[in-house]
């Protein structure tokens, strides 16, 4: 399984945030690094996936109570 990049447009904003959907990434199998760049304005998470799918993000950032949606890259 090949490593790749995934992207999405979020609305997790500040380090509280980011603290509530830290325990739901990090428990997610499939995924060996995240992040959220919230200076910029569209919130962007960025995960490297060793296996999860895009949909299995957006499910789980949903379930931490969070608007996510993936970001298409022009």
């Amino acid at each position: 399984m090949e490593n790749k990049n995934l992207q999405f447009k979020t609305n997790i904003n500040c380090g509280g945030c980011v603290a509530s959907v830290k325990p739901h990434l990090d428990n997610a199998d499939g995924i060996c690094h995240w992040e959220v760049d919230t200076t910029n304005k569209d919130k962007v998470l960025t995960v490297k996936s060793t296996g999860i799918t895009e949909e299995q993000v957006i499910e789980t950032i949903q379930k931490a109570g969070f608007k996510i949606e993936p970001l298409t890259i022009k």
